[in-house]
């Protein structure tokens, strides 16, 4: 069997005899002496060949009676009257018997003796062999596979002469049965125009029609692509149902549909975006279509203008690469702000927690609620860790104003809480995320304040989940409410702590300020916010300016985005430093968006600031991180600096590959 790939590969053999017979007629023309050695060492060689041929068929001949004698005859017998193909192969996987059904049913009344199974049937794994006794889908090779191709379930035992007996058990039409069934199963997705109330006005009396009529042809020609169907089912929400086999196109794609709308603009001041939340998976028409409105939930969540995806193994989302337009109003402010007192009134005490290493904005929003809620006769406390806080300047400056009393460190809060313990999760809405996680498993009643982009890991078990993607800042958020719930207990000191959170996030209100922001600051202004303290809390040492220096300067260009590794940076504020940095970074001409990496307490953090052309909150996703569209970070476990930064570029990478539109037209 030395010579079995000769014997299969015999027209690269003939090839080479006639190469070897060429070399002497073309030696004639130089010297007939040598013409004439070389033709007899040709023709010796070709002797050689063949004998060596006619022995492997001798050889592959005698193999072939020495396993039908191995085999009883009453073996052999029952083999070749068993209703299914059966045939036998050795360890190498070839062939070396059959049965007749095997034959015309398997082979199509071709002989393949001596091939290798691979060569007739496909999706042969490495581990056949070992995978026999389970059983084994594949299919028979065809020239026209995708429609003649027969599809078998093979079993397989251990003979005693060391072969393997085979049996193929031919269930091609079962198995098209069951892909046409997943392939045909319904998929619900409701599709909704964003802040159309908002589109509408800003259109002109005769651009209004004119508009949802191009949304409209833009989505009739998208459906029409599919055998599904569209309705519209409110003003601005369409119901699309439609088969399995038509969604691997939509991810393939990434929902076009999404840059086509986009590209639907009122003047200069506004494009047209939507949100699609599909539901898929589900044991039942009804179950998908409740998927599909959580989906959407999530999507508006996530700040609109773009795709989630719902299963029942998890949330995927496409698009998300627009500015949120501001969509808010007092109303659900003031239901809002009517629940939370309910809440806080039927309360024993109130918890205030944060995310880790809490900063100005969740601080600022903390004093704001503790001020609220104590001046309705109920006791609070604010839960954070004063060491690992990047607001340590607030926090004194609170401490020093009344405030020595209202903080209170993790480990300490889980005696206080009661079964009528209110917790108020403010500035995050992810599980993973909080301060103190103990704390957010033994409350029995949460309430979440947040503004971030929803993710999936959310608390979902909140009795009040009052969460915004178009503020500014949760400060914003907790300004607008005790408007309703306390306005005449806000103080100059609550006042500038708001202030200082909202100044935080907006970056001084240069990015994320709508027109709700300006009022939330106006209000505080009235309510005798300290400018000057607020400027004092985003001051450094000159150890602080030194270092942020250092960060700046040794900035790499990627793809548009300045990534800095803090390689040497050893500073006890450096958590408060980098993020500085990365908004120095964005004031160099060219830079869409920047990244600082640093390392700390064993781990790789990242923070990460755009001017909004770059959604860095879609980057940071990528690598378990999050936030907004123009702020957002991770942090990297069992890893380096070198390490984090590979897995950052290839985050960019995929970003840029996934929203070429977007990033061509900016």
């Amino acid at each position: 069997m030395k010579n079995k790939q000769l014997w299969q590969s015999r027209r690269v053999l003939y090839l080479g005899i006639g190469v070897l017979v060429l070399l002497p007629i073309i030696s004639l023309f130089w010297d007939y002496r040598i013409a004439a050695a070389e033709f007899a060492a040709v023709l010796v060689t070709i002797v050689l060949i063949f004998y060596r041929l006619h022995k492997f068929k001798l050889d592959v001949r005698q193999l072939m009676q020495e396993t039908v004698r191995n085999l009883a005859l009453t073996d052999k017998q029952a083999l070749e009257a068993f209703p299914l193909p059966v045939a036998v192969i050795n360890d190498s996987c070839e062939i070396i018997w059959y049965n007749n059904l095997f034959r015309t049913d398997v082979l199509r009344c071709q002989d393949c003796y001596g091939t290798q199974l691979k060569t007739i049937m496909a999706d042969i794994p490495d581990d056949f062999i070992k995978r026999l006794p389970r059983g084994l889908d594949i299919a028979s090779v065809t020239d026209d596979k995708a429609k003649t191709a027969k599809k078998y379930t093979v079993y397989g035992s251990k003979r005693k002469d060391g072969c393997y007996q085979l049996y193929f058990i031919d269930n091609t039409e079962l198995k098209n049965t069951a892909t046409e069934y997943m392939l045909s199963r319904p998929v619900v997705a409701i599709i909704m125009i964003d802040s159309y109330d908002e589109l509408m006005q800003n259109a002109k009396e005769g651009e209004r029609a004119e508009i949802v009529s191009m949304i409209e042809k833009l989505l009739t020609a998208w459906v029409s692509q599919t055998t599904g169907f569209l309705r519209q089912t409110d003003r601005n929400k369409y119901l699309f149902v439609f088969e399995e086999r038509h969604y691997q196109k939509f991810i393939e794609t990434r929902f076009d549909i999404l840059d086509k709308v986009r590209q639907i603009s009122i003047g200069d001041y506004m494009a047209a975006t939507l949100s699609i939340g599909v539901g898929r998976g589900g044991a039942t028409l009804a179950e998908n279509e409740d998927m599909a409105r959580q989906a959407l939930d999530m999507a508006l969540g996530r700040g609109g203008d773009q795709a989630a995806v719902k299963t029942s193994a998890g949330y995927e989302f496409y698009g998300g690469v627009s500015k949120v337009v501001e969509k808010r109003t007092k109303v659900k402010t003031r239901i809002i702000a009517s629940a939370l007192s309910e809440l806080i009134d039927g309360s024993d005490n109130v918890l205030i927690m944060g995310h880790k290493a809490t900063d100005l904005d969740f601080v600022g929003a903390a004093a704001g609620l503790y001020k609220a809620i104590m001046s309705r006769g109920c006791s609070a406390r604010i839960v954070l860790s004063k060491r690992d806080s990047l607001a340590k300047g607030l926090i004194n400056q609170l401490e020093k104003e009344g405030y020595s009393e209202a903080f209170i460190e993790p480990e300490e809060s889980l005696f206080l809480v009661t079964p009528k313990t209110l917790l108020i999760v403010a500035d995050t809405h992810r599980k993973g995320f909080v301060e103190y996680p103990e704390l957010y498993k033994v409350a029995k009643t949460i309430a979440v304040i947040d503004h971030h982009r929803k993710m999936v890991d959310f608390i979902d078990n909140a009795v009040l989940f009052y969460h915004e993607p178009y503020a500014s800042s949760a400060s914003e958020m907790v300004t607008e409410l005790v408007q309703y719930i306390a306005d005449k207990s806000i103080t100059v000191t609550e006042a500038t702590a708001l202030l200082a959170g909202i100044t935080l996030d907006t970056r001084n209100f240069s990015v994320r300020t709508g027109v709700r922001t300006f009022e939330a600051a106006a209000y505080l202004r009235r309510k005798g916010a300290d400018t000057a303290k607020v400027k004092e809390l985003f001051s450094g040492s000159m150890e602080d300016y030194v270092t942020r220096a250092r960060l700046v300067a040794s900035a790499n260009i990627y793809k548009g985005c300045a990534i800095v590794l803090g390689k040497s940076e050893v500073h006890k504020n450096l958590r408060l430093i980098a993020p500085q940095a990365a908004d120095e970074l964005l004031q160099i001409a060219g830079v869409k968006a920047s990244f600082v990496l640093y390392a700390v307490d064993g781990g790789i953090y990242i923070s990460a600031r755009s001017m909004g052309k770059v959604n860095v909150q879609l980057v940071m996703e990528k690598l378990g991180g999050g936030g907004h569209m123009t702020m957002a970070g991770a942090q990297l476990k069992n890893t380096d600096l070198e390490g984090a930064e590979e897995k950052l570029i290839d985050a960019i990478d995929k970003y840029f590959e996934e929203n070429k539109t977007h990033s061509n037209n900016d």
